[in-house]
């Protein structure tokens, strides 16, 4: 429980539906990144959640899991900036964190299951746990592909169809102490969301200066570090053209960072390593799937075909824009997730 509305709706539906339930705030921001401020917020949020628990007369607890969370999450966080990549850190949270390090403590704990306040939605058929994704505008389900069948079976979503609107107006119904609590917009970890300066105080040796470099290779001045820039960037590059330019492409082994126009931004081939099956065991051959490269995109028709070992190619029928190695790829075949992948280069 996050001290958010999402979580706390659905322990109240799992409490209405006959569960016995406590609720797990994890402690997740390693002391020595916050601020003051920070640290207090945080204390904040573990506060709303026990005063929810205490509404609904349940348990609650909070566990410490900050040093798996430095190790897994801002790690990989750092790690995959310094490399020139802009990653998912709520993707990998679910994966290692939520649906992992916090499964295993609740069983170990004595419970049977976890249950989050995602919207998304969980389908047993055949003897195997599949996601599915919610028709509400908030579907989650982008966050949840890096989840395995095993880890499926192990999470109850209450939410599953419900909508935002719907689940707040419970929560005002039923007098929970945060109903009226704006959702977060950000990296919980970085609050002001400023992540060229959280990589600066904790990212140690970084990337130094460059080349902007266009397509051709010709040198158009200099950046201040990979890390500095994503994919389809325009703003904020230090340099000025004739027509706008945009982060087309970062090269962490020459240093260097694409400018190109518009038209360069868009590719219909996208290349996937750290594949994730839930709906199959294995990829048979090529198979026509509807793909989102971001959270806000579209998504899109195209042919993932194996490629390797945990890898595949995904080829678009429509060309998408500002393709992002480090993001995700979910996978969807009509309303049943496959699986995700990690954009690569």
């Amino acid at each position: 429980m996050s001290g958010g509305v999402d979580s706390s709706v659905a322990a109240l539906l799992l409490l209405e539906a006959g569960y016995d339930v406590a609720g797990i705030t994890m402690r997740l921001k390693p002391r020595h990144i916050l601020s003051g401020e920070q640290a207090a917020a945080m204390e904040r949020e573990i506060a709303d959640a026990a005063a929810v628990c205490a509404k609904l007369g349940i348990a609650h607890f909070a566990p410490d899991f900050s040093a798996a969370f430095e190790k897994n999450v801002i790690g990989a966080f750092i790690s995959a900036y310094s490399a020139g990549e802009t990653p998912n850190p709520c993707f990998l949270c679910n994966q290692t964190i939520k649906f992992g390090v916090m499964l295993d403590w609740a069983l170990e704990n004595g419970f049977d299951k976890i249950a989050t306040g995602h919207y998304a939605e969980i389908a047993l058929e055949n003897g195997r746990a599949l996601l599915k994704r919610s028709p509400d505008k908030k579907d989650q389900s982008y966050f949840l592909s890096g989840l395995t069948p095993a880890q499926l079976s192990r999470t109850v979503i209450p939410l599953n169809r419900m909508g935002k609107a719907e689940a707040r107006a419970l929560a005002e119904r039923h007098g929970l102490p945060v109903a009226k609590k704006p959702d977060s917009q950000e990296i919980c970890f970085i609050p002001d969301n400023n992540y060229i300066s959280f990589l600066e105080r904790f990212g140690g040796p970084l990337p130094g200066p460059g080349n902007f470099v266009s397509p051709d290779g010709a040198v158009l001045g200099r950046h201040g570090g990979i890390y500095r820039y994503t994919i389809g960037q325009r703003k904020g590059l230090g340099v000025t053209f004739g027509e706008p330019r945009f982060v087309t492409g970062i090269d962490p082994v020459k240093n260097t960072v694409t400018l190109g126009r518009d038209g360069d931004r868009y590719t219909t081939e996208v290349r996937l390593r750290a594949l994730n099956l839930i709906a199959a065991d294995a990829l048979e051959g090529p198979v026509w799937v509807e793909a989102k490269v971001r959270y806000a995109a579209k998504p899109d028709r195209a042919l993932l075909t194996p490629a390797g070992a945990n890898t595949a190619r995904l080829v678009f029928d429509t060309p998408q824009r500002a393709v992002t190695p480090g993001q995700v790829a979910a996978l969807y075949t009509g309303d049943y997730v496959l699986g995700s992948g990690i954009i690569t280069r």
